[in-house]
């Protein structure tokens, strides 16, 4: 019974960390100690390096680059997780499979022509729907529409960075089919299947009701200030 009293809390402590490892949760060590730079005298106009070349260059001593902050979870929604700004490191997302990508990127995109929009990590322009709704949100983009206007799904547990968009406008909105479409400010927001290329708009102003999507879930300006009528 003594060697069971003793295991006991041990095993205990080890299925902590594990939990705390599968929660996505890094476990870091201290941190190195700084070490202490040695002074140097920087040699003046008066009183020169004995060794320095007159005819040389000053030394350019250049400094060391900050490193990039690792995005902190900024929102959670179910098994959503939303990040404060882009990944620190490179993504690979898994190829959808028809209900989405556990890994999304949103990235606000300058443009001369219609102002700033939010396109996904492949660079495709991401659209909204005016007869969908924002508060709550809802989709009414399905069937047809939704085979020439895929939503952006997100699969759960997924992990959403955005880059120039509040992540506190960022979620999901679940749809008719169960699938999970990605919000912005809670509009739900698509493709267009006649983009082909990333930065394309092809799909701005269609019917009068389709607009490339804002990073605060504002329609953007027509392309040359009149909606296209092309057939959605």
């Amino acid at each position: 019974m003594r060697v069971h009293s003793r295991v006991a809390p041990t095993a205990i402590a080890l299925a902590s960390l594990a939990a705390l490892a599968a929660c996505g949760n890094e476990v870091t060590g201290p941190a190195a100690p700084a070490t202490a730079a040695a002074p140097t005298v920087a040699p003046t106009a008066a009183t020169p390096s004995p060794t320095a070349d007159a005819g040389a260059p000053p030394e350019v001593i250049e400094e060391p680059a900050t490193p990039v902050a690792a995005p902190t979870v900024a929102k959670t929604q179910g098994r959503v997780r939303i990040y404060s700004g882009p990944s620190d490191v490179e993504l690979t997302p898994a190829p959808d499979t028809g209900r989405g990508s556990t890994v999304i990127q949103l990235n606000g995109t300058a443009s001369t022509a219609i102002g700033t929009y939010v396109a996904d990590g492949q660079g495709r322009t991401l659209y909204r729907f005016d007869k969908d709704r924002a508060k709550p949100s809802k989709s009414n983009c399905n069937g047809d529409c939704a085979a020439m206007w895929p939503p952006l799904l997100v699969k759960s547990p997924g992990r959403i960075y955005p880059s120039g968009i509040n992540p506190k406008l960022v979620g999901y909105v679940e749809r008719a089919d169960g699938t999970c479409q990605v919000t912005i400010d809670g509009w739900p927001v698509y493709l267009f299947a006649k983009d082909t290329a990333p930065g394309d708009l092809n799909g701005q102003g269609v019917g009068g009701t389709w607009f490339a999507i804002g990073p605060t879930g504002e329609r953007t300006r027509p392309l040359g200030g009149t909606p296209t009528t092309a057939a959605s």
